[in-house]
This record gives C-alpha cells, sequence and structure tokens, in this order.
C-alpha cells in the first residue's frame, strides 16, 4: 500500500473513530490531523469538502463493514435466527472489551446526530438500515418465511438490536444485549414457524 493510501486510510478510520465515540459535532477536523499522524494538507486533499465528505465516507465504510459481518455470521450458522443471535452476542463482545467506551452504535451517531446535519447524510443513513434489512430479509426468505413477514421481522431485529447496544453503553454492562439476542432468535424462529 502506497504512503498515499496509507494516509487516506489512517484518516478515515481516525475519523471513523473520533465520531463513533465522541460525536460529529465534537471532532475537529485538526483532531483528526493531528490523531491521524497524516499531513494536514492531505485530509484537503482527500476530502476537499471537508468534515461532510468525510463523514459520508465512514458512513459507508461502516456499512460495509457491518454487511460483511452479517454475512459471514450468518454463513457459519445453520439458520438466521443462530446467526442473529452470534452477531448480537458477538457484539456485546466488543462492547464489554472496548470498556463501553469509544464503541458507539451505528445509529446513535450516525442516524440522530448526521441527520440534523445535512439531508445526504440522513439518505446515507436511512440507505444503511435498509440495507441491513434487506440482508438479514434475505436470509429470513432463505430460511422460508415469507418476504412480506421477512420484511417486518428485520425492521424488529434491527430496531431491537440497536435499542439494546444503546442501553448496554448507558448502563455500561452486556446484559441487555444478551436479552436482544436470545430475543431476536425466538422471534425469528416464532415468526418463521407461523402459517
Amino acid at each position: 500500500m502506497s504512503e498515499k493510501s496509507n494516509a487516506k486510510e489512517s484518516i478515515v478510520n481516525t475519523a471513523a473513530r473520533l465520531f463513533f465515540s465522541q460525536g460529529y459535532h465534537a471532532t475537529g477536523l485538526n483532531q483528526i490531523i493531528k490523531e491521524s499522524q497524516a499531513p494536514k494538507g492531505s485530509l484537503y486533499h482527500y476530502f476537499p469538502h471537508g468534515k461532510e465528505q468525510l463523514a459520508h465516507v465512514c458512513i459507508h465504510k461502516t456499512n460495509e463493514h457491518i454487511l460483511r459481518k452479517f454475512e459471514e455470521t450468518f454463513a457459519a450458522h445453520s439458520n438466521t435466527a443462530e446467526g442473529l443471535q452470534q452477531f448480537v452476542r458477538d457484539m456485546a463482545d466488543e462492547a464489554e472489551a472496548a470498556g463501553f467506551t469509544g464503541f458507539m452504535p451505528f445509529s446513535f451517531w450516525a442516524a440522530v446526530e448526521t441527520s440534523c446535519i445535512s439531508s445526504d447524510l440522513r439518505a446515507d443513513c436511512q440507505s444503511v438500515f435498509a440495507d441491513w434489512q434487506v440482508v438479514i430479509g434475505k436470509h429470513l426468505v432463505m430460511d422460508g418465511m415469507s418476504e412480506e413477514k421477512a420484511r417486518t421481522t428485520s425492521l424488529l431485529v434491527v430496531a431491537l438490536m440497536e435499542g439494546a447496544l444503546i442501553i448496554s453503553l448507558t448502563n455500561q454492562s452486556k446484559e441487555p444485549l444478551l436479552a436482544a439476542a436470545d430475543h431476536l432468535a425466538a422471534v425469528a424462529k416464532h415468526v418463521q414457524d407461523r402459517p
């Protein structure tokens, strides 16, 4: 990887970490430059439209990572319910390992804070949640669920998962996430078995 690619990747990784852990408004470009150890000119070279453009890239990069993780987790389990349970348990372990700090649920930063900043960032966030619902719904359909039930169930799954993560971070406990994991699996199986 070239030095230029390293600088850009360092800027994006640093910005994503800071945006997710301390918020968009609290994160300044100077802090990103300092913590990424990238030359000041490189940030403006790669992101000439500034912080909003950088946030756009961070949202898309985070989404790609999460979609990959969903697919890997589903591929490693015999059904979607078990995959969802493992995905949320892994999230609980990651939050606990981070000491419940520096680990921010996507929705808490991106969907809430950035939706007030611009319609473009709000559209990015809408797209992210739609992507998650599509990948979950696709696997529920593969398990035999109707498309209509899969669509509503995938929305419920995303809402429960994100809500449990926010409560876990607030309480500094992974118990809400573990409870959500148990219920997510039950919901996916229950709805799947209904006529």
